[in-house]
């Protein structure tokens, strides 16, 4: 079985001078039913005004994409289990460095969610570590790069 999914990526020159590369790297992604993101380069690639701090850059698309894939299966799991989750926030981060060939790429996310539980079944530390160790080897984003994702409290992942 295999699934396709698509995004349109639209940017436009505008009358910036494009030879000097000082053009603004903002663009769209576009998705669905119309959802329309504004994007751009990260701040710490492209400074600004070149790039938009109010924009959402690849980088964070990336480790937010992960922690979302995460949650989902997570929650799943969870529901599974008679647990019953009442919200679920995370502050991932991603961090860049150089891999051997001296290219950067973003080499480890760390999850760091905070769950609220109610109900009369609440999880163990074991079934906390369970659900989230089933939920990274379920994760299609996790499954798709080569960062090292970590859930704070738990071991690795690759």
């Amino acid at each position: 079985m295999s699934h396709t999914y698509q995004a349109t990526v639209h940017w436009q020159r505008g009358d910036a001078n494009f030879a000097d590369n000082k053009y603004s790297r903002a663009h769209e992604w576009r998705f669905d039913e119309g959802v329309v993101v504004t994007a751009s380069s990260a701040p710490s690639s492209i400074a600004p005004p070149m790039s938009r701090l109010d924009a959402v850059d690849p980088e964070e698309a990336l480790v937010a994409a992960c922690s979302s894939c995460h949650m989902m299966f997570f929650l799943a799991l969870a529901g599974r289990r008679g647990f019953i989750v009442d919200s679920y926030t995370d502050a991932a981060v991603g961090v860049m460095t150089k891999n051997d060939a001296g290219k950067l790429y973003i080499s480890a996310i760390t999850l760091n969610p905070e769950i609220v539980w109610s109900g009369e079944k609440r999880p163990t530390d074991a079934d906390l570590a369970a659900l989230h160790e089933r939920a990274h080897a379920e994760c299609y984003i996790a499954n798709s790069i080569r960062a090292t994702v970590t859930i704070a409290g738990m071991p690795e992942h690759n």
